[in-house]
């Protein structure tokens, strides 16, 4: 199906700059109208619909810039490219000031004005492309589902479903950073449980000697420091669900009072002969191999069945690539709001990056990374250069990220990757520079940089 034109509407008191912009656009198979002064303009525009308004800035009876004001009272979000006889600075600026995308001083030429407006044409994708990935994933968020359409999410979100209906036992298995307490607040809040409370419990968080305490409650003068009664999370679980994140760093001592109160339902607080009934759904994680850990001795096999009734496997972000554009976006949006910036978006080069880096601390660095890119940005777009820190992270986060990342260290660096992307858009652009940074997204000054930084590096 054939696409439809973009339209675009001319507005200059000289005939001879409307018919050189009609011609110069048609050529690219624009669909142009002209107007010669704001109030035609204006009556034209709120009858029909453009893509882009171009509008000399100098012009009777109402200013370029009037017009502009006018044209955004009626739609905030046009696009409008001023022209202006004056290539002074102060013009420009008081025309971006207002809202306007770009500017063309006179004399430009026919090519000059097409790259003005297909770049306009450009950033306007892309700010609605924002726009409609944002409205769904407020939607997706709002609705409590897990980010992400690739295969792998997909199956995760028909398990969430299939378990969330049931009251049965769930094991969450993942790399750190994979979100495994995301999943088991999406299992609450879609079970018949969602009402009532979610209690959790990072097991490794917690010493080992506190632990029992913390689960299961203490009487007043159990140990010392027990100066009065305390509930334990079981209790506080009463009638919801409690999550035990990292359950394989418990004590093999402590496993078996869990596993006695998974049978019986029932808990014995520290320092009382009482026991207390709860009515608790367990779900728990780890990114632990408990089947090595049992052949270890670490973890009882009996726990480990009574835990293991619907397994949840949660991959790492290196095998669902596609998903990390949308979780980038989403934690653009997020930090954007929460420290009140206006970053538009990643450009080609840093989006690129973002889905060639193997992620070894998964969605957790990832969201590390673009809050931190947001923090330090002082442009529109996020940049290739504000991610050089992931390189050096790499082999921490790989160490974090438990047994399931130790294939981490067969991928290459950010920088080998960053590089190997600038001189795969240099062999493209036939080493234009200046094409090739308008692609990247960064200046010729930095570009050539880079290839100096390369040639060094093929030197040592």
């Amino acid at each position: 199906m054939e696409l439809p034109r973009k339209r675009i509407l001319i507005v200059d008191d000289e005939e001879d700059t409307r018919d050189a912009c009609t011609q110069a656009l048609k050529k690219e198979n624009y669909e142009v109208v002209t107007c010669s002064n704001g109030f035609e303009a204006l009556e034209r525009f709120r009858t029909d619909a453009f893509d882009i308004v171009v509008a000399d800035i100098k012009m009777p009876r109402m200013s370029g810039i009037e017009l502009l004001r006018s044209l955004h009272k009626i739609d905030p979000q046009l696009a409008v490219i001023m022209i202006t006889g004056y290539a002074d600075v102060d013009t420009a600026v008081e025309s971006m000031r207002e809202g306007a995308v770009d500017y063309v001083p006179k004399p430009f030429t026919p090519d000059e004005l097409r790259l003005v407006i297909k770049n306009a044409l450009e950033r306007q994708h892309l700010l609605q492309e924002n726009r409609a990935l944002k409205e769904a994933l407020r939607r997706s968020v709002n609705a409590g589902e897990i980010i992400g359409e690739s295969e792998p999410i997909q199956k995760v979100r028909q398990l969430i479903d299939k378990v969330a209906g049931t009251d049965s036992t769930v094991l969450i298995l993942g790399e750190t950073g994979t979100g495994k307490e995301l999943v088991a607040r999406q299992i609450h809040q879609k079970s018949s449980r969602g009402n009532s409370q979610l209690v959790v419990v990072n097991c490794a968080a917690i010493p080992a000697d506190l632990l029992e305490s913390e689960l299961f409650g203490h009487e007043k003068g159990a140990f010392t420091g027990a100066l009065r009664r305390k509930k334990g999370f079981f209790e506080l679980a009463d009638g919801g669900t409690l999550f035990l994140d990292e359950v394989g760093d418990m004590s093999v001592d402590l496993q078996s009072k869990l596993m006695r109160a998974l049978q019986e339902r029932e808990i014995q607080p520290v320092g009382s002969e009482r026991k207390v009934y709860v009515d608790v759904r367990i779900v728990a994680a780890t990114n632990r191999d408990l089947k090595d850990a049992i052949r270890r001795g670490t973890f009882r096999e009996d726990l480990y069945y009574r835990l293991n009734v619907m397994p949840i496997v949660l991959p790492p972000l290196r095998e669902r690539p596609g998903d990390i554009s949308l979780l980038a976006d989403y934690f653009l949006g997020k930090y954007n709001a929460d420290l009140k910036k206006r970053v538009r978006g990643f450009t080609p080069g840093a989006r690129a990056l973002l889905e060639s880096y193997p992620w070894p601390g998964n969605v957790r660095e990832l969201e590390n990374a673009v809050e931190r890119a947001v923090i330090l940005n002082e442009g529109e777009m996020i940049t290739v250069d504000s991610f050089s820190q992931l390189s050096s992270e790499a082999a921490p986060a790989s160490a974090a990220a438990g047994d399931g990342a130790k294939e981490v260290n067969r991928y290459p660096s950010l920088k080998k990757v960053e590089q190997d992307y600038i001189l795969e858009v240099l062999q493209a652009t036939r080493w234009n520079r200046k094409k090739a940074s308008e692609i990247l997204g960064i200046s010729t000054v930095t570009l050539w940089r880079k290839i100096e930084e390369r040639q060094k590096d093929i030197k040592e």
